[in-house]
């Protein structure tokens, strides 16, 4: 049966989206909420692309330091940028209800500055209460395979799957046995960023993973050759996440709570600076007392800590999979456009570190701002870029 939109029925408010999956036996509602008795079913399976009917969404990736739109246009094989908006969260008093006044008035500025007009948001989550695993499982009867996922995702997710929810994909792998991809997050983490983009009067329709995300960009724009090893990282505020995708189709991804703010705070320790202060002068190249090079030093001890995770990584990653070694990383996030850190990046990963900017082979039909966002601050929207690329 194929897949159809329509009317839900479980639905008092626009949109009304439902799905009939290929086995016709399961509707589903998706169009998350935020009230504990509202909670929906994520369907995570659209993350994986499966072919669904159209419409226009916006990718809305919430971060813990700036929030980020992309809005896009499929033409061909080849997608357009039809808007794009980036806007900081406000500093403020560590508490919840600030960090939430914050972080909905940073949503709306940016759809204020886009004009966009769409309330369909495509969100993402990261982070120690998200987990993506690959899977085998000897042959099974098409009945039996959800429950062997969720036993599997009880297994090896690092939190209680009893108050998660869990998807999966399955890839087809040619000897007969049952392989593919599990996704699960904790409701709670889930249930954050539906409000924020709920507060802002969006309509979280669909939930991502931001390696995932980027995996699926990657794609998109740079169509790599078939078998070909694709390593991404992405380093942001609060996380940084390596994607890894090899010849078994199989995403490998693993979130590492060591980012731009730890570093900015080391640094600031370090030398004596505030963290306001150091982020100037790290991203905006601003200090008549503490010119940037003279923080060379520094940012190089900060950032050892992470440049080793990640050399772990890849070093297990090929390991564990015998698979060829990885030659290049694409470097995206907030902190690869802060200056040395590429180069840094470059000369003591055991990969070649590339800045990716993903909107670099993209057309924008937008004006001269949007423009400039892209070019100066692309790196910063690539997980936005693949939200903005799911359809429904």
């Amino acid at each position: 049966m194929r897949s159809k939109v329509g009317q839900c029925p479980h639905c008092v408010n626009p949109p009304y989206v439902w799905r009939v999956n290929n086995s016709g036996i399961d509707v589903r509602c998706l169009v998350v909420r935020s009230q504990v008795e509202e909670f929906m079913d994520l369907d995570w399976k659209r993350s994986f692309k499966l072919k669904l009917e159209k419409r226009e969404v916006l990718g809305l990736d919430i971060g813990s330091s700036a929030v980020k739109i992309i809005q896009l246009r499929k033409d061909g094989a080849d997608y357009t940028v039809t808007a794009a908006g980036i806007a900081d969260i406000a500093a403020g008093e560590n508490s919840n209800d600030l960090i939430e006044i914050n972080t909905v008035g940073a949503i709306c500025k940016c759809l204020e500055s886009t004009g966009i007009q769409t309330r369909l948001a495509v969100c993402s989550v990261c982070g120690p209460e998200v987990a993506v695993r690959g899977f085998q499982f000897p042959s099974l009867r098409p009945e039996e395979i959800e429950g062997a996922v969720l036993l599997e995702a009880g297994q090896v997710c690092p939190f209680n799957v009893d108050d998660a929810s869990v998807d999966h994909q399955l890839i087809p792998d040619g000897d007969g046995k049952i392989s593919g991809v599990l996704v699960a997050a904790t409701n709670k983490v889930l249930k954050r960023k539906i409000q924020f983009a709920e507060e802002a009067s969006l309509n979280c329709v669909l939930m991502d993973v931001d390696a995932l995300a980027l995996l699926n960009c990657f794609s998109e724009c740079e169509k790599p050759e078939a078998g070909q090893t694709t390593a991404i990282l992405n380093v942001g505020s609060s996380y940084t996440s390596l994607a890894i995708m090899g010849n078994n189709n199989l995403p490998f991804v693993r979130d590492m709570a060591y980012a731009g703010k730890d570093i900015i705070q080391q640094i600031a320790s370090e030398n004596n600076l505030s963290t306001e202060a150091v982020g100037k002068i790290l991203f905006i190249g601003e200090s008549a007392d503490h010119p940037q090079f003279e923080l060379i030093d520094s940012l190089a001890r900060a950032c050892q800590k992470l440049i080793v995770d990640v050399s772990e990584t890849l070093r297990y990653y090929t390991a564990q999979q015998k698979t060829a070694v990885v030659d290049n990383v694409f470097v995206c996030g907030s902190f690869a456009l802060v200056k040395g850190f590429m180069e840094l990046l470059d000369i003591r990963l055991p990969a070649r570190a590339v800045l990716w900017n993903p909107f670099d082979k993209m057309r924008c039909d937008a004006g001269q701002p949007c423009r400039d966002i892209l070019a100066k601050r692309g790196p910063a929207m690539a997980v936005a870029a693949g939200l903005a690329m799911r359809s429904i």
